[in-house]
């Protein structure tokens, strides 16, 4: 399943804009794993960034889930400093050096205070995925992914371990997902992954598709091409090794554990050795 290109941004049909009615904004919604994330900036440039960057994930007609206002300025630039993610009084706060950010679930709405740049923007819409998607049984993983023959394929490892290398190997007959950070949705007695623009060292959006999970690789680059099994316990704590998990939470926490068990007992685990040559793909069917 994947979405087409749709037509221009009609932001007029969106009421409850959070800024004056005197100030001029921008709007674009990004949408992942079929969540929409309305962003709204004064600085049509921004705009026009965002609408580049998130180029196949824009949405046109989708009415969004959550709104940020998003505040371009002389912000700070280093991402050297820790990322933090808290709860406070039912709101999340989210802050690093080049970026600090509110988020009140409940009430969908929330805002950014960023310098004019895509990486702040990128950090926040993963962060806030990944909390979406922890109550949801789902999770964001360190994994290429593509689909094939109507399934998905991850292929799961830290850098390194040749998530790009898979990805860049894939014949024509795969559709790429990701080739760095993987969106995986509980979907009834199963999984599915979706496409995100979240892009490694191939530096390629990945489509947006989703279909159900079909194996999940963990990758081990060796001699031969080979697939072994794997203990589920061993391929658990695989799988929470390389989930993407910002948060302070606890309780999140263990729904986070509680979804990478639930994963690896529905969906098959298995290990890859493989070479970098294209035959590589003969294993995945």
């Amino acid at each position: 399943m994947c979405r087409r290109a749709e037509g221009p941004w009609n932001a007029s049909k969106y009421e409850g804009n959070e800024l004056s009615p005197a100030i001029q904004t921008h709007e674009v919604a990004i949408e992942i794993g079929g969540i929409p994330v309305l962003l709204r900036t004064e600085d049509a440039s921004f705009r026009d960034l965002l609408e580049n960057r998130y180029a196949g994930f824009v949405s046109r007609t989708a009415r969004p889930k959550f709104e940020f206002d998003v505040d371009v300025g002389p912000h700070g630039a280093s991402t050297d400093e820790d990322l933090q993610v808290k709860i406070q009084a039912g709101k999340w706060l989210l802050w690093r050096g080049d970026f600090n950010s509110e988020w009140d679930p409940r009430a969908g709405k929330g805002w950014i205070r960023q310098s004019a740049n895509p990486y702040s923007i990128d950090s926040v819409l993963r962060i806030v995925h990944s909390l979406i998607l922890a109550r949801e049984g789902g999770f964001l993983v360190h994994s290429a992914s593509a689909i094939r023959t109507g399934r998905a394929f991850l292929f799961s490892g830290l850098s390194g371990a040749g998530k790009t290398t898979i990805s860049r190997l894939a014949p024509s007959d795969v559709t790429l997902l990701t080739d760095e950070i993987s969106y995986v949705r509980r979907d009834g007695e199963g999984y599915r992954a979706c496409g995100t623009p979240f892009a490694g060292e191939l530096a390629r959006l990945g489509e947006n598709c989703s279909a159900p999970v079909a194996t999940l690789f963990f990758l081990e680059q060796g001699p031969k091409n080979q697939i072994r099994p794997i203990s589920s316990a061993d391929a658990v704590r695989r799988l929470l090794r390389n989930i993407l998990f910002f948060a302070d939470d606890p309780d999140l926490v263990k729904l986070v554990f509680r979804s990478a068990l639930d994963f690896v007992t529905l969906v098959p685990v298995r290990r890859m050795t493989f070479l970098p040559d294209e035959r590589v793909w003969e294993l995945v069917d």
